[in-house]
């Protein structure tokens, strides 16, 4: 019987978004093997009612879970938001982690003033699970959260600067940011949706110097880590490993995902599945 520690990861999403916590997990963590599903066929989550999401993400969870996963990531702000639960009570004998949980804890930390931006997908925003996050633990915070689903759109075809980038950063930054009222700006921005890391240059250019930024994927990639540190599920050896699948259009996946993985993906490495 094979160590727990030589089990994969697995990792899902309902596309290509959640490829941006898979850099920063094999990042941190590059002696694993990692499994991960892109729910392409029913994407996006953010249109979809609450229960909808909670039941795609749990058919996810559980297709991961028939690869002996020793960790299950959820590395979609929505399906963390309405699903994490759900999956965690299902999924119950390996760690279940959200993306959200992670990000709110990053940005108290960081936040002086306890005034603290978050920009996401209208779903993602409209069902406050940032907000409540972030004050429920920080009493004092104030949290502004703006819909950046234009963003999304930016991500996939690649127009992460320039021109094009940057005026849409400002539509949705500037409001938040405005130096004339310098004392009422928010100190931190978390980036709350799975596809923003890919524009963050182009945010920190627009929200400024002084604005610390909370990368979810990073923040969660670190947490994955200390988790099976302390629960010796770590990889001590091994060059790591990635399977993909996805449950449609395998070939998109692997354009736009190669823009997320920062390397080829080539379309034979897609595996095609069904839920």
């Amino acid at each position: 019987m094979k160590h727990p520690r030589e089990a994969p990861i697995g990792v899902f999403d309902s596309g290509v978004g959640g490829l941006t916590v898979l850099k920063a997990l094999a990042a941190q963590l590059p002696r694993e093997r990692f499994v991960y599903l892109g729910d392409t066929a029913r994407l996006p989550y953010g249109t979809k009612s609450p229960e909808t999401v909670a039941r795609y993400a749990l058919q996810a969870a559980e297709r991961l879970a028939q690869y002996g996963v020793k960790c299950l990531v959820v590395a979609c702000n929505t399906a963390s938001a309405v699903g994490l639960a759900v999956v965690s009570e299902r999924i119950r004998d390996v760690p279940v982690i959200g993306v959200i949980e992670p990000g709110a804890e990053a940005a108290c930390q960081a936040s002086r003033s306890g005034h603290i931006a978050v920009i996401a997908t209208e779903g993602t925003v409209r069902g406050g699970a940032y907000q409540d996050a972030i004050v429920r633990r920080r009493s004092d915070a104030r949290v502004s959260a703006v819909p950046a689903q234009l963003f999304v759109a930016l991500a996939e075809e690649g127009l992460c600067a320039g021109p094009i980038a940057q005026g849409i950063a400002r539509h949705y930054l500037e409001p938040l940011f405005d130096s004339r009222a310098r004392s009422s700006r928010p100190d931190t921005l978390v980036l709350g949706c799975t596809h923003f890391p890919m524009l963050a240059d182009t945010i920190r250019t627009v929200a400024g110097p002084d604005v610390s930024i909370v990368d979810s994927a990073e923040t969660t990639a670190r947490y994955v880590r200390r988790t099976l540190e302390a629960g010796s599920l770590a990889a001590e050896s091994g060059e790591g490993s990635l399977r993909l699948m996805a449950t449609d259009a395998p070939e998109r996946f692997a354009r736009i995902g190669g823009r997320f993985l920062e390397r080829p993906i080539r379309p034979h490495e897609v595996e095609l599945v069904d839920l």
